[in-house]
């Protein structure tokens, strides 16, 4: 484990919260060469990722400049990869003299550990860099500039479902499960794409908490909405594409309903219109059953 590289890891510029989370997981295998060799698999299970978007995140990382691959394997063939940037602690270069002056007509501090900036003036450690005090910096988080939905909602779209969203935009308890994650992280210091990635794990878990709180607080309506007739369920969009594809390719369906010249896929495009309605559910049900559909309503 390489601290310069974890820290370098933080602070580089990324494009997406999957981004930074496989190049921290890189740095933290990294050793004092600023090389590393996790395999996709190792990856995928720490970033809590499938193995496509690793291997899709380690080319972008590439293409940033912020990996290269050394030519080496190790193993059954694991790449290594070179953190591009990463400067040891013993690399930084001192900008300043013993008597706390600066290059450019700046004036330092006392200490001389101070920078100088174009206009010559030194910032202080004690207020921060660029002139800005670090309660401020702390007074911004409590302002949830970190916060951005359309962030949040690539974060949540792994769930393929779009029900399941905005359940969450419009849940009653939102802003309180939002100001108990940020004062819980206030003095942590994390990256933006760090705290939505984290956020929306919390959300999940949210759901299902209030999910069952609501679930003893009505007992009779979620014995009545257990009781449904499959006729009355519906199904999502991504379901329905699903069961239709699955169905047309039945034998004992395609044999009974299929059309002379017709496709698979035309056939599959008149089940899903069927699929559409509670009525052309229960008239498939004894095909969907064959394909993975519950009685809930839900695919297998």
């Amino acid at each position: 484990m390489s601290l310069d590289a974890t820290n370098w890891a933080w602070r580089v510029p990324v494009q997406t919260s999957s981004q930074r989370t496989v190049l921290l997981s890189m740095a933290d295998r990294a050793g004092e060469d600023h090389t590393a060799y996790p395999s996709v698999a190792r990856l995928a299970k720490d970033c809590v990722l499938n193995r496509k978007t690793v291997m899709k995140v380690i080319d972008e990382l590439e293409e940033l400049n912020l990996l290269q691959f050394t030519g080496k394997t190790r193993g059954n063939g694991v790449k290594v990869y070179r953190l591009i940037g990463v400067n040891g602690r013993e690399e930084i270069p001192l900008t300043s003299t013993k008597s706390g002056t600066c290059p450019k007509n700046g004036t330092g501090t006392k200490s001389g550990t101070a920078t100088c900036t174009k206009s010559g003036t030194a910032t202080s450690p004690k207020s921060g860099t660029q002139n800005l005090p670090m309660n401020l910096l702390i007074e911004s988080k409590n302002k949830k500039t970190w916060f951005s939905w359309e962030k949040l909602e690539d974060e949540l779209d792994y769930l393929q479902d779009p029900n399941l969203i905005l359940e969450i935009k419009n849940a009653s308890w939102f802003e309180r499960e939002l100001n108990h994650f940020e004062k819980f992280n206030a003095e942590k210091n994390l990256d933006d794409d760090v705290m939505i990635y984290h956020f929306a794990d919390k959300l999940v878990q949210a759901v299902a908490k209030y999910r069952a709180l609501e679930s003893k607080s009505n007992p009779v309506q979620n014995k009545k909405s257990q009781s449904e007739k499959p006729s009355e369920a519906q199904l999502s969009e991504k379901q329905i594409f699903m069961f239709a594809n699955k169905i047309s390719r039945l034998p004992e369906y395609a044999s009974q309903h299929a059309q002379v010249g017709e496709t698979y896929e035309d056939l599959a495009s008149r089940i899903m219109d069927e699929l559409c309605t509670a009525e052309g559910i229960q008239k498939l049900i004894p095909y969907l059953k064959q394909v993975g559909y519950k009685q809930n309503g839900v695919g297998a």
